[in-house]
């Protein structure tokens, strides 16, 4: 079989940041998609995100992506990475970092300032409802924003070699 693309980056290289993991466009349909890698972590040498707190960021998030007026009918999915390190933004059109950095730092400014209760955080509305951590959620959204978000360059928005 052949290495999937993201297991293709070097994540021993690899820095918060936000990436295009993957942009292609449907066969069938010609529609184009773009799939955005946002690393909050450096995989492999800083602590992953507690479930509870990625699980909080995910309700947060998808709320916040599917009401916001410019961009929410463009939204196929927001959700985490299985290792904790970040989350996957996949929508509609081929756009690269800098055409999502505005929106990427407003949803995280909304996690980060967030009060109240989480949305759709219910028995009747998640499967998982009582595994959700807001304080933990607020702070790694507040550490995206200030140490990676509000400096994106070169180094954080491109991936590093990529392995053979």
């Amino acid at each position: 079989m052949e290495r999937i693309a993201s297991f293709s980056v070097d994540h021993t290289k690899l820095e918060p940041g936000v990436y295009v993991s993957r942009s292609d466009a449907d066969e069938k349909t010609g529609c184009v998609t773009t799939t955005f890698d946002l690393r909050m972590t450096a995989p492999n040498r800083e602590p992953v995100m507690d479930t509870a707190a990625v699980h909080a960021i995910e309700h947060l998030g998808a709320t916040f992506l599917r009401n916001d007026a410019e961009w929410k009918d463009r939204v196929i999915y927001f959700g985490p990475m299985g290792c904790r390190t970040g989350f996957y933004l996949v929508l509609f059109g081929a756009y690269e970092p800098a055409d999502v950095a505005d929106l990427v730092l407003r949803l995280f400014e909304f996690a980060r300032d967030f009060e109240g209760e989480i949305p759709g955080a219910k028995p009747e509305e998640c499967g998982n409802y009582h595994d959700s951590d807001l304080a933990q959620a607020k702070w790694w959204a507040r550490r995206y924003v200030a140490d990676t978000l509000s400096v994106l360059d070169d180094a954080h928005t491109h991936y590093p070699a990529l392995l053979d």
